[in-house]
């Protein structure tokens, strides 16, 4: 396939030698190809917040250097690793025409290179004071590096690199260069392009964001998820994206951990019982425990809980690579969960059970089975709730509502469920349960007793924790406590100074009072508002055609007296 690409090619070049001849050059158009406002500043955030940061393009060399020297990728104080195809050697067997020897040798240079730029970069990686590594490749050297012999080597170079930059790549390049990484090096990948020659790219990642520009909509259908601008992109990296990760794994975790402890309470029950097969709880409590008493609660954290502000969280990106180290859902974190969840349902199992063989009833009898289950059914639906908020960052009035309403459902239910009995059904062992135990001193002091024991080592963890372990953000939540959050009219603020000179001006038009004659219509306001009020507060607003020609059309009208 190789011989017949490089046959092909000399034979495109030989028909353009003899169509473009005696050519009279009437005109030229060009396409204005520049970065985006903001481009530069957010590519460096992303960087410091451990993000690395490719760059596929299909832009000549020199264009792709000056574009990542202006996006702060690449430096002075980097060593620069350049495998390029325009060198003098390759130039020298291209003019001999011979496809075969062009692609052997093409090839051998690139293997050799590779192995050269791998061994420099090892040897600076293991110095103390080594600068950083940036690669620049281009499209034709790239087609040979991405073969299977060389494609390790080229993953452990641009691995070992701080910046990667592609030039004259092709769309299925992009797609291989993005799965090399995917596949090969096993980390999470995102592509952004606003181009159709992007689509490949972004589908080829985990996660693809198109960017709705003037090259069409192709690239925004084919992606995930679709921003205006690039700069954009850090709100949605590093201020939800960040948030999202954070919600997910307290939703996940905290489930595991509600259904361990509710199961484990059941699990203690078995050694008493033999393993007789003996039901704790009855069978409505376990099919509504997920579904009305514990479920909101958790549905609300995960659509509301936020560690730190938005302006924070692009204050401080290097909140970012917690995510990345995956502080928050490794294994130890699943461990922690598991031993309170283990705690918890001793607390609620025997601290119920042991101090209830005493208890009797307003009659005179003891607390049978029923009682006890429902009594620490009742401990375990307060306690898991209350548990809850202990996690939450930020507590508003929808978290108090949700975990007040989950516990009010669970008492609507117990009086509503024991206290109706018919022939058809079998609640015969709950009935009048709750009525009974509330009628007890031993219900009252038992739930306030058990959640208070059963959380206090979690209580005693968090705060130890906190205090000589603190996470990163628990150290930037100090150091903000006193400042007010900034959930409207600061983060406005910070979004009105990032506005471009262009977008400021017509902002600050559009905030200009209009005037409206009394004796013309919507469409025929007073000419020349714009420019005397703009005048007025400093921004210059030059006036429009249209009012000049309707104030010059005014000036021409006769005014002719009216009829009494």
């Amino acid at each position: 396939m190789e011989p017949l690409f490089f046959i092909q090619t000399v034979k495109l070049l030989q028909v353009a030698d003899l169509i473009e001849k005696d050519l009279m050059l009437i005109g030229c158009t060009a396409i204005e190809d520049k970065l985006q406002d903001g481009v530069p500043s957010c590519i460096e955030t992303l960087s410091r917040a451990g993000i690395k940061i490719w760059v596929l393009t299909g832009d000549k060399m020199e264009t792709a250097i000056n574009i990542a020297y202006a996006c702060s990728l690449i430096n002075n104080d980097m060593k620069q690793f350049i495998i390029s195809s325009e060198t003098d050697e390759i130039r020298e067997v291209e003019n001999k025409g011979d496809p075969l020897e062009i692609a052997r040798f093409i090839k051998d240079t690139v293997k050799q290179e590779l192995r050269k730029c791998l061994e420099e970069a090892q040897h600076y990686l293991h110095t103390v004071s080594g600068p950083k590594l940036a690669l620049v490749i281009d499209g034709k050297c790239l087609m040979y590096a991405l073969e299977p012999s060389l494609r390790g080597n080229l993953l452990n170079l641009s691995l070992n690199c701080s910046s990667v930059v592609c030039c004259r790549v092709s769309p299925l390049q992009k797609a291989q260069v993005t799965s090399l990484v995917k596949k090969g090096a096993r980390k999470i990948t995102l592509s952004i392009g606003d181009g159709a020659n992007d689509v490949s790219m972004i589908q080829a990642a985990h996660v693809g964001i198109g960017i709705s520009g003037l090259e069409g909509m192709q690239a925004v259908m084919a992606s995930d998820f679709s921003i205006a601008q690039f700069r954009f992109l850090t709100d949605l990296l590093l201020v939800h994206g960040r948030w999202s990760y954070l919600r997910i794994c307290k939703v996940v975790t905290y489930f595991f951990y509600k259904n361990l402890t509710f199961t484990l309470t059941q699990f203690w029950f078995t050694f008493q019982t033999g393993f007789s097969g003996q039901r704790f709880y009855d069978d409505w409590f376990q099919s509504l425990y997920n579904v009305i008493f514990t479920a909101l609660p958790v549905i609300i954290v995960g659509l509301f809980d936020k560690d730190v502000s938005a302006s924070l969280s692009k204050k401080y990106p290097q909140l970012y690579k917690e995510g990345i180290r995956n502080n928050f859902f490794k294994w130890r974190v699943v461990g922690v969960w598991a031993f309170f969840s283990f705690y918890q349902s001793l607390v609620f199992y025997h601290f119920v059970t042991t101090s209830s063989h005493n208890g009797q009833n307003s009659g005179g009898k003891i607390f049978g089975l029923w009682d006890v289950s429902t009594m620490a059914f009742t401990c375990v639906v307060v306690t898991v709730n209350l548990r809850l908020l202990m996690i939450c960052n930020s507590i508003t009035r929808w978290h108090h509502i949700s975990v007040a309403g989950s516990i009010f459902a669970w008492f609507v239910f117990i009086f509503l469920y024991s206290g109706v009995m018919t022939s058809y059904d079998r609640q015969e062992n709950v009935f009048f349960v709750i009525y009974v135990l509330m009628s007890t001193f031993y219900f009252y002091l038992s739930l306030l007793l058990v959640p208070i024991v059963a959380l206090l080592g979690d209580f005693i963890y968090l705060g130890l924790q906190r205090w000589f372990f603190p996470s990163d953000y628990q150290i930037i939540q100090e150091i903000h406590r006193h400042e007010p959050d900034d959930n409207s009219s600061a983060e406005l603020l910070d979004i009105g100074n990032q506005l471009t000179p262009d977008e400021e001006r017509s902002y600050a038009i559009s905030q200009l009072p209009r005037e409206t004659s009394k004796h013309t219509g919507f469409a025929f306001d007073s000419p020349g508002y714009e420019s005397f009020f703009a005048s007025q507060q400093g921004v210059y607003a030059p006036q429009k055609a249209w009012d000049v020609a309707r104030r010059a059309s005014m000036r021409s009208q006769q005014r002719t007296p009216q009829n009494k």
